[in-house]
């Protein structure tokens, strides 16, 4: 029998399954994802295969979550950002000083104007300098010139001035977005590069455990939109995968449940994901999704993303009390099950004044060779320690504060980190799950019952009260959860900003969640407007965690709630449901009458007659898609076209011709050994 592997590596689980010629599951495998070395996890999860079915394999597929926890949570390697001619104003409004150090975000003399004219000669002498300044600092670059959508000349210079002085990989703007706006394009451009060493990193490590099994098949990767593409091109563009993860589960979850009209959710370790399905298809967004706070510019499943998984961090909020991620930490319950000698520190904190570092425990995370060649040796002290063991936190502050504040910064790099208290805990001691050390979830729940309250002033919990805090963080959970939900729905067509979703929710959430009586039963509200929720819509739940938390949520939202059949692996399944989709776009405007400009991958194109410069817009989009199609992995390709018009009435002129934007689609099943 030929068979199809799809592999899902998650913050959390790495989860594999072997499909059949049927579009069936013939066998599935879990294994812990180990994040210092991705070997180690997807081979453990190929274990659970026999041998002789491994040299069956036709086609490996994979998907991933690594770069969406990455978005949420803030992380990512060091990359050097180029931007010619954009203003200070507009690197702020990018959200880029957020994330990456103030002095790898350049402004430089360049750009072109909104028909491609130069409107700067670019600097390149001090692109030059500043290449070979950073070029040993950084994991790639990324560049993204004004407007470099309409005329990528100086992106391309850029990138070839790179190539000549560095061996790091450059991304440019114009290769991954249309769209105008320039701080949304600039913030696509640079989560694209920090993104290269992980889903290199990934592509690596599963290439060489197919090596090990003699697995002799294509590798592909699952895209944002779902769709299939080899690895070569997803190095070249990562930030396309930014939502494999999310994606996968998606079309896995449709195909398991056979449902027409749902709303599909995944929770992971890291991340909630929800997106809308109609008539068995997933939205897709053209105009970026949303990744926690964040909003690139890709083509992907309309996809709502938040900071909030079984291995969220549970902390304190001045403003909520109780708070729930985005931050991922590694469970009690986890750290206890692989490193059993913990259980005697955690018992030695109830016995010790409360303090902030309380479940606090520092392990390796990821090795991005740059990054560690970054540390100072301080630093480096502190990445020796943690070589064997997880560390606890308060014994290093005791012992050297200067490691300690080593490790803080390592943590906060990504390198490093940190265990707690976690909503997977909570479930061990209610006893929803049982699957790590249920001992060490309790040991750390009444340590930060003990901590909240004494620290923080928070909960009235009795002393040694495992059961009650849990309850309460369970609780919390499950509102999250619905609150998700909705935002979710009020976020499906992108008609709202996030404050005013934000509050519209807030307000909606008080109407459509039901409160309910001490008896259990629904109270009765006397409130003359109600409103329900996707009443006909069921929520197909999928993820390890999906039976633990969703019945709560579905009875919470009145809305039916649907697990199917190996929800567990239903990523690892969407991964080889896809076929190679490619697109390429064409822009044709009217500057002035009787002028359209053709804007593609080189410098602008002029036309005197519309309908040429149309016909020449589709000749060039479909040998465009065609390439990327066949570059990507894919036979047997079949194209179409769209074309969408944006015209003005004119008092003067009538209709009057602004803007065309002509897209190719090429599609085509993924080439098998």
């Amino acid at each position: 029998m030929d068979l199809r592997l799809g592999i899902d590596t998650g913050g959390t689980y790495t989860d594999a399954v072997l499909v059949g010629d049927q579009q069936n599951i013939i066998s599935s495998s879990k294994s812990l994802t180990t994040c210092h070395d991705l070997t180690l996890g997807i081979g453990h999860a190929l274990a659970g295969f026999p041998e002789d079915s491994l040299r069956n394999i036709r086609l490996v597929a994979l998907s991933t979550t690594l770069s969406t926890n990455s978005v949420v949570e803030g992380r990512g390697a060091p990359v050097c950002v180029l931007l010619p001619g954009y203003r200070q104003q507009q690197v702020e409004k990018s959200g880029l000083l957020d994330i990456i150090e103030n002095k790898l975000v350049i402004s430089l003399a360049g750009g072109h104007d909104a028909v491609g004219v130069e409107c700067e000669a670019l600097d390149e002498d001090l692109a030059r300098q500043l290449i070979i300044k950073y070029k040993d600092s950084v994991s790639a670059f990324a560049v993204s010139s004004m407007f470099g959508v309409r005329n990528p000349e100086h992106e391309l210079r850029l990138r070839d001035l790179i190539g000549e002085l560095t061996d790091r990989p450059v991304t440019c703007g114009h290769e991954l977005a249309s769209g105008l706006d320039a701080p949304r394009r600039a913030l696509t451009v640079a989560l694209n590069a920090r993104m290269v060493p992980i889903i290199h990193e990934l592509i690596r490590s599963m290439q060489k455990i197919m090596q090990d099994k003699r697995i002799e098949a294509p590798l592909m990767m699952v895209k944002g939109d779902g769709s299939l593409i080899n690895v070569e091109t997803a190095l070249k563009q990562p930030v396309g995968t930014v939502l494999s993860g999310p994606a996968a589960s998606v079309i896995g979850a449709s195909a398991l449940s056979g449902a027409g009209n749902a709303i599909i959710v995944d929770m992971g370790g890291t991340t909630t994901d929800i997106a809308i399905v109609k008539d068995g298809q997933p939205e897709l967004g053209f105009d970026g999704v949303r990744i926690g706070d964040w909003h690139p510019m890709v083509e992907a499943v309309r996809v709502f993303s938040l900071g909030l998984g079984g291995d969220s961090e549970v902390g304190f909020s001045g403003k909520t009390g109780i708070e729930i991620g985005p931050r991922r930490v590694v469970p009690m319950s986890l750290l206890g099950h692989q490193h059993p000698e913990i259980l005697a520190q955690l018992e030695q904190q109830l016995l010790t004044s409360p303090n902030p570092r309380n479940n606090r425990f520092a392990l390796r995370l990821e090795h991005n060779e740059v990054m560690l060649g970054r540390l100072n040796e301080t630093e480096i002290k502190a990445w020796d320690l943690l070589a064997d063991n997880p560390v606890e936190l308060q014994w290093v502050v005791e012992t050297d504060r200067e490691i300690a504040r080593a490790l803080a910064r390592m943590q906060r790099m990504g390198l490093v980190i940190f265990s707690g208290f976690t909503p997977t805990d909570a479930a061990h001691v209610l006893g929803y799950s049982d699957h790590w050390n249920t001992y060490a979830a309790e040991l750390s729940a009444r340590v930060w019952a003990r901590q909240m309250r004494h620290v923080y002033g928070l909960g009235r919990w009795r002393e040694g009260d495992a059961k009650t805090p849990s309850q309460d963080v369970f609780k919390r959970v499950i509102s999250s959860i619905s609150q998700a939900l909705i935002d979710a729905g009020l976020n499906q067509h992108g008609q709202l900003d996030d404050v005013n979703a934000q509050r519209l929710s807030r307000l909606l959430s008080a109407l459509i969640i039901k409160p309910k009586n001490k008896q259990g039963g629904e109270r009765r509200s006397k409130a003359l407007f109600q409103l329900n929720f996707a009443s006909d819509h069921p929520l197909i739940a999928v993820g390890a965690p999906a039976a633990t938390w969703y019945p709560q949520a579905a009875e919470l939202l009145n809305i039916e709630l649907v697990l199917p059949p190996n929800a567990g692996v239903a990523n690892a399944f969407g991964a080889v449901m896809g076929s190679v989709v490619q697109r390429a776009h064409v822009i044709i405007t009217q500057p002035k009458n009787g002028l359209f400009l053709l804007y593609g991958k080189s410098a602008p194109r002029k036309f005197s007659d519309l309908q040429k410069a149309v016909a020449s817009a589709e000749d060039i989009a479909l040998k465009e898609a065609t390439a990327l199609a066949t570059a990507a992995g894919a036979e047997m390709i079949e194209t179409s076209l769209t074309r969408a018009d944006n015209h003005v009435e004119h008092d003067i002129d009538g209709d009057l011709f602004l803007e065309t934007c002509v897209t190719a689609s090429a599609t085509g099943r993924p080439a098998c050994a």
